[in-house]
């Protein structure tokens, strides 16, 4: 089967590597599984974010035949590339002779550049999920998966996401048994527990103007194991607990019980990775109560127990 992955200046190494490790692993128990080829805007050396440079063997425009797989890398450099009319006129072009087509990280962008997301479930990586949805309004973006299948087009999280993708693409082709080799010859999941969540830095919210409610969100990161109910918060906001809540939402782009629990959770994260706090006594100082309580919030959060949690992420400094 003949894939063709799209490498580009600045573009991130393992977006490439990942998955042609994959395909060539795959080609080792299934023999001559995959030949995969190199292309970008123009042939010859493409230089990849951090300096290591590879060799593009055929330019976008000289590429022809049909593609099973063609494959978008991403990297730091796509806000710059995506301008790009070669770049992006080629991916068009090739899209119609593709029976299957796939990103890996913020390649996904320049998918949804070429219009290739329209109307189409997508992820990306997690920093980038933001912008794809703005930027891209016809794009669904679900911004937790590490990969998403929607008819022949693929997307996956951020930058390793890539070798998961890769491995489902063998899957799809090969069978269950071939792509369990490939993970174990690799030494990586077949399937990774969890989703990309679990990986993402803490919240984001609306700053809020008032800055009576920026002093209440710092108090509320603080003091998680307080009383943190709309008529404790109104109280100390000055305000009806009905004009708070409104206020709060405004202010904050979340409701008042949405954020405490999410403050909750990031807190529970933070213990979690840095201490060895039982989880009933990690419970009980984020303010969760109980362990069952602790696990169902962590689960909705962040997509993974919060025992996984901290056997993948246990700082050895805690």
């Amino acid at each position: 089967m003949r894939v063709v992955i799209v490498v580009h200046e600045g573009f991130q190494l393992l977006d490439m590597a990942g998955p042609a490790d994959v395909f060539a692993t795959a080609s080792v128990f299934r023999r001559d599984a995959y030949q995969v080829e190199v292309a970008a805007p123009g042939a010859g050396a493409v230089r990849a974010h951090g300096g290591i440079t590879t060799v593009a063997a055929h330019s976008l425009d000289s590429l022809d035949g049909e593609i099973d797989t063609l494959l978008v890398a991403g990297g730091l450099s796509v806000p710059q590339v995506r301008h790009d009319e070669v770049l992006i006129k080629g991916l068009v072009r090739l899209a119609r002779k593709a029976a299957r087509i796939a990103s890996v990280c913020n390649g996904a962008l320049l998918l949804a550049e070429a219009g290739l997301l329209d109307g189409k479930r997508a992820t990306t990586h997690w920093l980038a999920a933001r912008e794809l949805a703005e930027r891209y309004p016809a794009v669904r973006v679900d911004a937790d998966p590490i990969y998403i299948k929607e008819g022949n087009v693929w997307t996956s999280a951020g930058v390793t996401a890539g070798i998961d993708l890769a491995l489902a693409l063998v899957a799809e082709d090969h069978g269950h048994q071939v792509a369990r080799d490939v993970a174990r010859g690799l030494v990586v999941y077949l399937h990774r527990p969890g989703g990309q969540s679990q990986f993402s830095t803490p919240m984001e919210v609306q700053a809020p103007t008032r800055e009576p409610l920026r002093d209440l969100l710092a108090y509320i990161d603080s003091h998680p194991a307080q009383d943190l109910s709309v008529p404790a918060l109104a109280n100390r906001a000055g305000m009806s607990e009905r004009h708070f809540s409104r206020v709060f939402t405004e202010q904050s782009g979340l409701s008042p019980g949405r954020y405490v629990e999410r403050s909750r959770a990031e807190a529970a994260r933070r213990l979690l990775e840095a201490t060895d706090h039982s989880q009933d006594t990690v419970a009980r100082l984020t303010g969760l109560g109980a362990p069952e309580t602790l696990y169902r919030v962590f689960r909705r959060h962040w997509r993974v127990s919060p025992g996984d949690y901290r056997r993948r992420f246990r700082s050895n400094e805690g």
